[in-house]
């Protein structure tokens, strides 16, 4: 095939348009906070799962401590009455056996207030456990907000520059003839389509070119299309390609 040198530069050019543009695609369907932001997710779902762990223990602490509380009510209300009764009592031995439960409610008291003690104790542990697991989770949340803020803003990059790269390959490949254009259409498939061959070395595959590709490279027209023995892409010749 044959096409003027300046056709075959502008398929590098297009070949670049559609790197950009397989890259902006890339960006726009990966962003880079989408793993994280997946993790943050995870992380999430453990955390809450936790959250509801350690609010179940301190609900129940706060129940156990309501019921002491209660049973505490119950010896006050039951002491005082027995107090009043022995106020009032003239019986000696009515006022042995109230004497006696007093003494048995003032016992049951002060255990009921030391069960309360170490049941208050545990309670602030698992309150400081309950806000230890919600600011982490308010930590995750907050990173995922910010994550997702800036994946969105990288997306509408992305978006942009695909559409940007979009018009610019459109306008830029109407200006290259139809059967070249086909061509590199073909190759781009399986390689960078065109590329520069710079000092000896083909820009699309990184690949020095062997003595006698270099020499039939030489042999061939300016006009000629030629393609890399390595990689198959439409090799674009020029001052800087060292033949």
């Amino acid at each position: 095939m044959k096409a003027s040198p300046a056709d075959q530069r502008r398929l590098v050019d297009v070949a670049q348009l559609d790197a950009r543009i397989r890259q902006a695609d890339n960006a726009r369907k990966n962003p880079p906070q989408a793993a994280r932001v997946q993790e943050l997710l995870a992380r999430r779902q453990e955390l809450s799962q936790e959250l509801t762990t350690r609010l179940g223990v301190r609900d129940d602490l706060r129940t156990e401590l309501s019921r002491i509380e209660s049973d505490v009510a119950v010896v006050d209300a039951r002491a005082a009455r027995d107090a009043e009764r022995l106020a009032a009592s003239s019986n000696p031995k009515e006022a042995q056996g109230l004497e006696s439960e007093l003494a048995a409610l003032a016992r049951r008291k002060s255990d009921l207030e030391d069960a309360e003690l170490g049941v208050m104790e545990r309670l602030e542990i698992a309150d400081a456990a309950v806000a230890e697991q919600e600011a982490l989770i308010a930590a995750t949340n907050a990173e995922g907000a910010e994550l997702s803020a800036e994946g969105k803003r990288a997306v509408a990059e992305a978006n942009a520059a695909f559409d940007a790269a979009t018009r610019d390959r459109a306008a830029l490949a109407g200006s290259v003839p139809g059967e070249l254009l086909a061509l590199y259409d073909r190759l781009s498939v399986r390689s960078a389509g065109a590329a520069l061959l710079w000092r000896r070395t083909c820009e699309g595959c990184h690949m020095v070119l062997a003595g006698t590709d270099l020499n039939a490279l030489r042999q061939a027209a300016e006009d000629d299309v030629v393609t890399c023995p390595e990689c198959g892409c439409i090799l674009v010749r020029d001052d800087e390609s060292g033949l």
